[in-house]
């Protein structure tokens, strides 16, 4: 099974408001990075878009190692996501985006590891910018 790395982050304007999603993908040599906007959303929301966006883009089974500055994405999927399960994600927000992701991870294996944001992780820097741009270029469109 392939390693590759998974950069991601969200960014939200207003929250709620017009947001953006980005990530990257690592594997040796190869990179790639895609971006997304929705609107009306959260930041946590686009938080979860982004990883799932990046694992959707896998085209076979592999081990991630999952790089965010959300805790809460990280923490989601490193400790929390097996006992909301088991509650039936009672009290949970964002079901239907923990449900998509907790299928994905069911086909990869997943380690979340959180970074600080604005660090100047290379990475992370580029998904900020953008994530940053794709909730940007919404709200002007909305305008």
């Amino acid at each position: 099974m392939k390693t590759v790395s998974l950069f991601s982050d969200g960014s939200c304007l207003n929250n709620p408001g017009p947001g953006g999603w980005a990530y990257i993908l690592e594997f040796g040599i190869h990179s790639k990075n895609a971006s997304g906007s929705v609107p009306n959303t959260t930041n946590n929301q686009m938080e979860l878009l982004a990883v799932i966006n990046g694992l959707k883009a896998l085209k076979e089974p592999c081990c991630v190692n999952l790089y965010t500055d959300s805790s809460y994405a990280a923490n989601g999927i490193n400790i929390w996501l097996d006992g909301w399960k088991k509650k039936g994600y009672k009290n949970v927000k964002n079901v239907e985006l923990w449900q998509e992701l907790d299928s994905l991870i069911q086909t990869h294996q997943v380690k979340a590891h959180w970074i600080k944001a604005h660090a100047g992780h290379p990475q992370n820097e580029l998904c900020d910018k953008l994530a940053r741009e794709a909730a940007t270029n919404l709200q002007k469109q909305e305008q």
